[in-house]
């Protein structure tokens, strides 16, 4: 028998997490000033210096082809989502989905609890 993988991507785990990067690459400009607010945030526990030294260790494996490299804000904020903790990843997709839906865009739930 000839198993098929497929190649599932970090967020493809996560209903919510698929969502978020969805809304990021289709509203980035109303989500741009909440994704700065993440990296702020991030940078309060890790610091900046410690974010500066990921991105650069990061950035050159980057080719360009994906959605979000063209912007260096939501080229590192998916980056930095894609590392930090299963639960800041949660809240910050709770977040976008709230800034989003308070800027008057109908956003469908991504589950049901």
């Amino acid at each position: 028998m000839v198993e098929n993988k497929q190649y599932k991507r970090w967020y493809d785990y996560d209903p919510l997490l698929m969502q978020v990067v969805g809304l990021l690459r289709d509203y980035p400009e109303e989500l741009k000033s909440q994704a700065e607010v993440f990296l702020q945030k991030v940078e309060e526990r890790v610091s900046k210096d410690a974010i500066d030294r990921f991105y650069a260790v990061v950035k050159p494996m980057i080719k360009g082809n994906r959605w979000y490299d063209k912007d260096p804000v939501l080229s590192l904020t998916i980056e930095l989502l894609r590392v930090v903790p299963r639960d800041i990843q949660r809240q910050a997709a709770n977040n976008f989905i709230r800034i989003l839906r308070s800027k008057g865009v109908e956003v469908e739930a991504a589950y049901k609890d």
